[in-house]
């Protein structure tokens, strides 16, 4: 199988399940946003390896492949399909929490906005948040077009406050401090 189709050329792409819209379309925005942000993660992790920090990350990858699939997916019932099989659910939005939560633990209270940066692992995950918060603004502009299971916004909303604080413990495991605006 050739890696490229020529079906693109026009400035359209297909969609999971049949269909065709232009490239441009907001369904094609959205998950193009997740499928960035899953680049960004999988950079994150790339540099400067930290265990536990990695660890909750590859699930997220394979998270933000579902939801790719399902944003590019028109029918309800195969988006239904692809929450399933990923087990994006309530019970994973908890997971999410309770990371969140232990990486806090970490970490003294927070009293001032944090600038991004710091060790480079730290900055790459900031990076994430900013990409992460720009597919939810995505999905919700798609929401008002289409139907879209309101837990996808709830996803990137909760992921966007895990990569802030993973991107906070990083800083405070790599011995790097932080500068506060």
């Amino acid at each position: 199988m050739k890696i490229y189709t020529k079906t693109g050329d026009a400035g359209d792409t297909g969609l999971f399940g049949g269909g065709r819209v232009p490239k441009n379309h907001p369904r094609v925005e959205a998950y193009g946003d997740v499928d960035e942000l899953n680049a960004a993660i999988g950079m994150a992790r790339a540099i400067e390896q930290m265990p536990r920090i990695d660890e909750v990350l590859v699930p997220v990858q394979r998270d933000l492949f579902a939801i790719g699939a399902l944003l590019a997916t028109p029918d309800r019932e195969r988006m239904r399909q692809h929450l399933e099989k990923a087990r994006i659910d309530d019970a994973r939005i908890a997971e999410m929490e309770r990371s969140i939560d232990d990486g806090t633990a970490e970490l003294d209270p927070l009293r001032a906005f944090i600038l991004p940066g710091g060790a480079p692992k730290s900055a790459a995950l900031h990076v994430a948040r900013t990409i992460c918060r720009r597919a939810e603004r995505r999905v919700v502009e798609l929401q008002e077009h289409t139907e879209i299971p309101p837990l996808v916004v709830i996803y990137l909303n909760r992921l966007s406050d895990l990569l802030f604080t993973l991107a906070r413990v990083a800083n405070k495991r790599a011995g790097a401090g932080e500068v506060t605006w």
